[in-house]
């Protein structure tokens, strides 16, 4: 009577698994966006998920939604595509804007009216503490 012996494969499955944990957390990427320094109380951790959408000195428009391409600029039509397809799909997530501290003002303005035309009901703004806080 024949019979396969799993147990190497089931081995060589939970090393890869190991690997696959440690290096996932590796593997994030970003867009380096300098941020405003504020006094402000930080927003309570929750479970809930988040979405980012940065603006970067140029401008140009980046969301993070856990998909690890974050570091490509996007259009304008296509943030408020992803930002309604998320929030479709999870209506309780979290929508927050970080954008350089050198950027003009009109270009966050702007990210956050595309965000409302995807049907979000608030966004908050990311800032960044001042040392010695």
């Amino acid at each position: 009577m024949a019979e396969i012996n799993v147990v190497p494969y089931i081995d060589v499955m939970l090393v890869l698994l190991v690997i696959f944990m440690i290096t996932a957390p590796l593997l994030t990427q970003g867009v380096n966006v300098e941020l405003p320094e504020a006094d402000a109380n930080p927003i309570e951790s929750t479970e809930q998920e988040t979405v980012v959408v940065s603006v970067n000195l140029d401008g140009d428009l980046f969301i993070d939604i856990g998909e690890g391409q974050d570091d490509q600029p996007i259009a304008p039509e296509d943030l408020v595509t992803r930002v309604a397809a998320v929030l479709k799909y999870k209506p309780k997530t979290a929508i927050m804007v970080k954008g350089d501290k050198d950027v003009a003002y009109q270009k966050v303005i702007d990210a956050m009216v595309l965000i409302q035309k995807a049907g979000a009901p608030n966004v908050g703004l990311i800032t960044e503490t001042p040392e010695g806080s």
